[in-house]
């Protein structure tokens, strides 16, 4: 019985199909039913893609044996049901689309059901589905895909494939005659050579030819390309590829003319004796244009040469080596041309390259008549050598020549390069003689001890012909130079070292120079300052056997080389303080501490000076000052070594104020505003602020000093301190130059004094002195505010200082100048 049944459901399923089926299922499309569960699954429905029918259009119908005696419905849910593609009869249960399907989109849909019991509103059968296939139909036509619309073929390219690879594509279902896609050349423009497309597989080719290509005829092709499938109606496409040949040599470079004829001098080389030309029909400025030319004959001893010319293609012939000819001499040259590339030829459809196949080169004849000429002197050695200890005494034969001359048996020697004037040489002979000494270490011999010498041969032909020799001069050595120090000055950093390396040379060669033995001269005072350690080599070490005052040494030395040939040296040595350079530090400025009143100061002290020196020139007359043959400069009083403390207090010059609203001009014009009885005042203020002034820049310099070499200190009575002040000086050095400034406080408050005095000692009715006499402007202020300044300590404070009675040249001046106004008035 149960097995009728199934049989009555199998039957009424194919009644169905059979009412409502159409030519689209005419591959007698079923339904397959499965039985699980009592569930009925149909597998896949077959559907044909862009269907023309119309729509909805049913596709099957779902049947359930869970139905029978209930109120039921279909309900149907997956992929294009939501989009409204496909729909289910509730109690039919036919499954409709609604629209044409594109399956290169989407080629399966995925589909579930369910039948509802709408009774209970509870499910009768759930989870059931099936699967839409799309079937392929041959809509899309092949794409060209990587397509390279030009391609090149070169002019001499053997016949077979082609640069060409085309590839193409189809969407439809693949492995199917849909997208399967066949290749090929449907037309080409010009027809030869042939040109096919070779297909490589179901969607690639490539274009080869067979035969050549000419590119005197064709430049240029075109090919139409076709890519059709196997669907059926079949659908293709085409595009066309434009070929381009490239020129290749194909044809043989020709000379212009067929003979030349051109002259040459013996013994002389041309760069350009004669331009030859060529033409070629193939493409300028490629190797099958470019020009290569050869000697076919005439050039067995390669007299001559052939060069291209890449600018014009023509053949430049030169004489690069020189030969001698008895007579005028004609040489038969034959040159042969072909192209940098080789060539081949397109005949008859067929590319030769064979050269037996090929047309023969092209070649040229030349005619060279070498012109017999004077030939010049021939040396048996145009370079010799000759060996000689140096400083050898004058007079010797160095060199004796060896000339010929085939043409002019008489001949003259001339001396062409004697850079030291060492030598001579015989007009006839040629014999060199030395006329000095030879010194190796001359700047005129080499690094190799080498001294050249050039002579010439000058035959008496028209015109004369010359020819040259050089004579090298191997210099010996002999121990004739002592040895001696590379500097002579050095500065030794008293704050830091106590040691400097001295290095010396010798200009001899080994044996005779280094290293050396350094002594330093037998001098006790010497000996007891310094000590060489060590003592032997390249260089020695000077060191200071204590601590020296800073200032300018001289260490003389006894350097002694291998020979024991002695050379004496004097180092200078520049003793003094350093800063991180290893430079020795200056002084601070004159003026480091000076304000504004001290600057006002000593420009009054200036105008004073420059008015009583105009005083003095009307007073005397044409009075002119005896001139000082020799002016010693600058110079050192008295040497300090020690510095004191500086002092805490510094003294403030108060700066000065104007008595009046007078100016200069006004002053000037209105004479002696002041009685001559202020006069001293002025004088101690002069001397008092200068004073002070001095003491502050020296504390300032003493103090900075002081911190840099942490010298010894030591304080006395200010009274000391000022008077042993007033007379210091301090020097700097540098290198070898010496450079000093005077801070001689005695020395400005003489000076001053002797100023003021002699200004003043002039007589008020003296008409040259009208409107030039001084005028006090300024109180000038009190002196220091500080009750004492520290003193400084110094070595020598027993000196004589009688010596300022005579301070030298320059204040024997102002002594004369002073006299002999005091002598006037008196």
């Amino acid at each position: 019985m149960r097995s009728l049944f199934l049989l009555l459901l199998v039957a009424l399923a194919a009644m169905g199909e059979s009412r409502g089926g159409s030519k689209f299922n005419s591959r007698g499309q079923r339904d397959l039913l499965l039985r699980s569960k009592r569930r009925w699954v149909l597998s896949t429905i077959d559907l044909e893609e862009e269907m023309k029918v119309d729509y909805p259009y049913k596709i099957s119908t779902m049947y359930n044996d869970q139905t029978e005696g209930h109120n039921y419905k279909f309900i149907i849910s997956g992929e294009g049901v939501d989009q409204g593609l496909f729909s289910i009869g509730e109690k039919s249960g036919d499954v409709f689309v609604h629209r044409p399907i594109d399956r290169e989109k989407k080629s399966t849909y995925h589909i579930t059901f369910d039948v509802w019991n709408l009774e209970t509103d509870t499910g009768l059968d759930k989870e059931l589905a099936f699967d839409v296939d799309i079937k392929d139909i041959n809509d899309n036509a092949p794409k060209f895909i990587k397509f390279k619309p030009n391609a090149q073929v070169k002019e001499n390219a053997e016949e077979g494939y082609l640069d060409a690879l085309i590839e193409a594509t189809d969407d439809d279902q693949e492995n199917t005659p849909n997208s399967t896609v066949v290749i090929s050349v449907s037309q080409q423009n010009p027809l030869e050579p042939a040109i096919e497309a070779f297909q490589i597989d179901g969607r690639m080719a490539r274009l080869k030819f067979k035969g050549c290509f000419d590119y005197d005829k064709a430049k240029q092709y075109k090919i139409a390309v076709i890519a059709k499938d196997k669907g059926k109606p079949p659908l293709s496409s085409t595009s066309v590829i434009v070929l381009n040949v490239i020129d290749t040599n194909s044809h043989q470079p020709t000379f212009s003319e067929r003979q030349y004829k051109v002259e040459a001098l013996e013994m002389t080389k041309f760069d350009e004796l004669l331009r030859i030309k060529v033409t070629d029909k193939d493409t300028p400025n490629t190797d099958g244009w470019r020009a290569k030319f050869h000697f076919i004959s005439g050039n067995e001893e390669g007299i001559y040469e052939i060069k291209t010319d890449p600018a014009t293609n023509d053949g430049i012939l030169s004489v690069v080596k020189e030969k001698n000819f008895d007579q005028n001499t004609l040489v038969n040259l034959k040159i042969g041309v072909e192209n940098i590339e080789s060539l081949s030829i397109c005949k008859d459809n067929k590319l030769i390259k064979e050269p037996k196949d090929l047309p023969p080169q092209d070649s040229v004849n030349i005619t060279v008549t070498m012109i017999d000429t004077n030939d010049a002197p021939v040396f048996e050695k145009y370079t010799d050598d000759v060996y000689q200890t140096e400083e050898m005494e004058p007079g010797e034969v160095l060199y004796s020549p060896k000339v010929q001359d085939i043409d002019s048996p008489t001949f003259r020697f001339v001396l062409v390069a004697d850079p030291a004037n060492w030598v001579s040489i015989d007009e006839k002979t040629g014999d060199i003689k030395t006329v000095a000494r030879m010194d190796r270490e001359s700047p005129y011999v080499d690094e190799d001890n080498i001294y050249r010498i050039v002579i010439a041969a000058i035959d008496d032909g028209v015109p004369a012909a010359t020819s040259t020799c050089t004579i090298k001069v191997h210099l010996r050595d002999i121990n004739d130079n002592t040895p001696k120090l590379v500097n002579k000055t050095l500065i030794m950093c008293g704050n830091r070292v106590n040691k400097i390396m001295v290095p010396a040379r010798d200009a001899d060669a080994e044996p005779f120079s280094g290293p050396f033995s350094f002594t330093l001269e037998n001098d006790k005072t010497l000996n007891a300052r310094w000590k060489l350690e060590p003592a032997y080599g390249e260089e020695c070490g000077l060191v200071s056997k204590k601590t020296l005052p800073y200032g300018n040494y001289s260490v003389p030395l006894v350097i002694e080389d291998k020979q024991n040939l002695i050379g004496h040296e004097t180092l200078e040595v520049v003793l003094c303080d350093c800063d991180k350079s290893d430079v020795c530090r200056g002084e601070l400025p004159l003026a480091a501490n000076i304000s504004g009143a001290g600057i006002g100061l000593i420009l009054s002290s200036v105008l004073l000076f420059l008015l009583l020196l105009l005083v003095i020139g009307c007073w005397t007359g044409k009075q002119t000052f005896k001139y000082i043959d020799m002016d010693e400069g600058n110079q050192t009083l008295i040497k300090y070594n020690q510095e004191g403390g500086g002092a805490t207090c510094m003294a403030v010059p108060i700066p000065l104020s104007p008595t009046g609203a007078i100016n200069v001009t006004d002053g000037l014009k209105q004479g002696f505003a002041q009685k001559t009885e202020t006069a001293p005042g002025l004088i101690n203020n002069v001397e008092t602020y200068s004073s002070i002034h001095n003491f502050n820049t020296y504390n300032m310099q003493s103090k900075s000093l002081r911190q840099q070499r942490g010298s010894h200190r030591s304080y006395e009575g200010p009274s000391r301190s000022a008077s042993l002040n007033a007379s210091r000086r301090q020097t700097v050095q540098g290198n070898n130059s010496f450079y000093k400034r005077s801070l001689s406080i005695r020395s400005e408050q003489r000076l001053a004094s002797q100023i003021m005095q002699r200004v003043y000692a002039i007589s008020e009715d003296d008409p040259y002195f009208m409107v030039d006499k001084p005028f006090s402007y300024v109180y000038e202020g009190k002196g220091s505010i500080c009750q004492s300044l520290d003193q400084l300590s110094l070595n020598n404070q027993e000196d004589d200082l009688h010596f300022l009675d005579n301070l030298g040249p320059k204040f024997k001046i102002l002594g004369e100048i002073s006299t002999h106004s005091k002598n006037m008035q008196q």
